[in-house]
């Protein structure tokens, strides 16, 4: 896996090299997400398309009603997006690769899960542009793949009460996001 990473880091840097345009975006709801600092950089590469590539990072803890509560993450991604109009306005699709690493639970019951997840994903979504750097950008996707997990009766516990492996789908990319482009 950092093999790939690294490659697409690689291949990411160099077309950023000859782009003409870049951006810099944080997704506002992520922040609202038990705090998810999060950064994606793009380029565009032609009239239609952008690469870009973005972290995700939680590792807070939380109490809530006087028990404790995670949805910690850290996770890497690496896609493209294609504009039907120009690169950073009006409509986009975008597909991505995904690694995810995560620890969640407390929330309804005492339970928790930690693991791996791989996958990809798919998001649609329109961009506002508010002035000649700046821009809003809303949008909705799924990302699906493999989950490699263990359960465990509660956060800080220790106690095992299950593993596993099994494929997964689940929201992806709930944005309202700011960019700045350059």
């Amino acid at each position: 896996m950092r093999n790939f990473l690294s490659a697409a880091a690689g291949l990411f840097l160099w077309v950023m090299s000859g782009a003409q345009n870049y951006a810099v975006t944080t997704n506002v709801l992520d922040y609202a997400d038990f705090g998810t600092l999060n950064i994606e950089a793009s380029c565009g590469i032609a009239r239609q398309w952008t690469l870009m590539a973005g972290v995700k990072y939680n590792p807070f803890y939380w109490k809530m009603g006087g028990t404790e509560v995670a949805d910690r993450q850290r996770s890497v991604e690496a896609g493209a997006r294609f504009w039907p109009w120009h690169i950073y306005s009006g409509w986009w699709l975008t597909g991505k690769l995904k690694w995810q690493e995560y620890n969640y639970g407390g929330f309804t019951s005492p339970h928790a899960s930690e693991g791996d997840r791989y996958g990809g994903s798919l998001s649609a979504g329109y961009t506002f542009m508010l002035n000649t750097h700046l821009n809003l950008d809303i949008g909705l996707g799924l990302w699906g793949g493999y989950d490699k997990y263990t359960a465990y009766e509660c956060l800080h516990c220790g106690r095992i009460s299950g593993s596993g492996e099994k494929v997964f789908i689940l929201p992806n990319d709930i944005l309202l996001t700011i960019s700045y482009i350059f």
